[in-house]
């Protein structure tokens, strides 16, 4: 975690700055708005910027965004200046923090910021596989091409990837090609020197330099035009990068990942893509698989995302009602993890009592998920739909219940199966034909029905 802390070093602002890295927090401090955007813009990084209210935030937050620098904004300051803390988050600081400062309120915030990222749940055998290759090329600097829908958590996987090589302890550093104007994308990732072109007010370090020793990846790759690709390789190739405007090229020394929800060589084929790009930057390949092809990571999603956003919004946890979980297990999922997180936020905040029920379970505008259903039609969602509810079911069943009711229920109905043939019951459930005889004879003399040898006689299991 790096925080900037902006504003006077001093008293109390000092002691919160000792309490951040007391938690592992990596401290830079800047004087003033200024300074801190100097920064920012020569490439030292932070995570969260922590600013005194008596610095003009609202300008800070305007200045960030006028530049595309994305980092979240934090304001402090003493309780007694109320007015100043409205007008910061009016301004868009996502969060007040009082002074004095509170040593638990401050590892909260730092672990927020951190845990944004960092919410990897794996519970399918189909996901555990891409962690497994993850884990294994990690260590390794080869450029890594990460494939899946939209909302799978292609950016997750990425920032897992980052902690377990070995430039964990460098910078990690994200650019979403598609959410930057094209004309912008270069100076992004290059930096530019100032006067390169109109609102180049000062020298920028661009995405590259800032990611020097570390990370850098590139999100959405496949919305980059040709132009820039062509500049990009140049980059992973020789490891060095112009500068907008500038007049000497600049060595660095990155790991480049890189993530689209699109078919790649497809997009060769089409001439929208460069095809030796493709091959520098899929010398591995992690594909996520889509989430309904995962269904055993859809409850253990659900329920993290229901206890972390309880908290968030200081709510009781809420469990997850049978009802609610088969309406989960049913829903298609087309906008994958990031649909279900969403899902899941909202479910916690309208569920009306202790536990989230099947009503809860919306969609964004307030339709059941289920409304059209799973494609039933598809033999895979068919299947996943009933051994999902099967599973359900067995389970609820069995809850609550003794060893020695379950093991009787199993026999007979075992029993039954088999139309009363002693041997073939025995055979299936493991045991030996004496034991089934002593069982059957104990079950009789409590006076439970117990189907005679050989005969077909059904008994409906409590």
């Amino acid at each position: 975690m790096r925080l900037l802390i902006v504003g006077a070093l001093g008293g109390q602002l000092a002691v919160a700055s000792r309490m951040a890295m007391d938690r592992g927090a990596s401290v830079l401090h800047a004087d003033s708005v200024e300074t801190a955007l100097k920064t920012l813009r020569a490439g030292k990084g932070a995570d969260l910027l922590m600013v005194d209210v008596g610095q003009p935030i609202a300008e800070l937050i305007r200045q960030l965004e006028m530049e595309l620098i994305h980092v979240p904004v934090v304001a402090c300051g003493t309780s007694s200046n109320a007015r100043a803390a409205v007008e910061a988050i009016r301004a868009g600081a996502k969060e007040y923090i009082p002074l004095p400062p509170d040593a638990e309120l401050i590892a909260a915030v730092l672990a927020a910021v951190a845990e944004e990222a960092r919410d990897l749940v794996i519970r399918d055998d189909a996901m555990a596989r891409v962690l497994r290759l993850a884990d294994q090329v990690a260590p390794s600097d080869a450029s890594i091409l990460i494939t899946g829908e939209s909302g799978t958590g292609k950016e997750v996987l990425a920032r897992h990837v980052h902690r377990k090589s070995s430039r964990a302890d460098k910078p990690f550093i994200a650019v979403n090609c598609a959410a930057i104007p094209e004309q912008l994308l270069e100076s992004e990732l290059f930096g530019h020197e100032k006067g390169a072109f109109t609102g180049a007010v000062a020298r920028r370090v661009g995405k590259f330099e800032e990611a020097d020793g570390g990370t850098l990846l590139l999100d959405e790759i496949s919305e980059m035009d040709l132009r820039l690709q062509a500049k990009l390789l140049r980059a992973i190739q020789e490891r060095v990068i112009d500068r907008v405007g500038g007049s000497r090229p600049v060595p660095v020394d990155i790991r480049i990942l890189a993530t689209s929800n699109r078919n790649l060589a497809e997009e060769v084929r089409k001439g929208t893509f460069r095809e030796d790009l493709l091959y520098r930057l899929n010398v591995v390949n992690l594909k996520i698989p889509p989430l309904r092809e995962r269904p055993a990571d859809i409850l253990a999603l659900a329920e993290h995302f229901a206890d972390k956003y309880a908290k968030t919004n200081g709510i009781k946890p809420k469990a997850i009602g049978p009802e609610a979980r088969r309406e989960l297990m049913r829903a298609r999922w087309p906008g994958n993890v990031r649909e279900l997180e969403n899902c899941m936020h909202r479910a916690v905040l309208i569920a009306p009592g202790d536990e989230i029920d099947a009503g809860s379970i919306l969609s964004p505008d307030g339709e059941r998920l289920t409304a059209g259903g799973a494609d039933r039609s598809d033999p895979r969602n068919a299947a996943v739909v009933r051994a999902a509810e099967t599973a359900e079911a067995v389970t609820r069943a069995l809850v609550g219940r003794t060893v020695a009711d379950v093991e009787r229920d199993l026999i007979l109905s075992t029993l039954d199966h088999c139309l009363g043939n002693r041997t073939h019951a025995a055979n299936i459930l493991g045991i030996s034909i004496r034991t089934m005889r002593n069982k059957l004879k104990e079950y009789a003399d409590e006076g439970f029905q117990v189907p005679p040898p050989g005969g077909g006689e059904g008994r409906e299991v409590a």
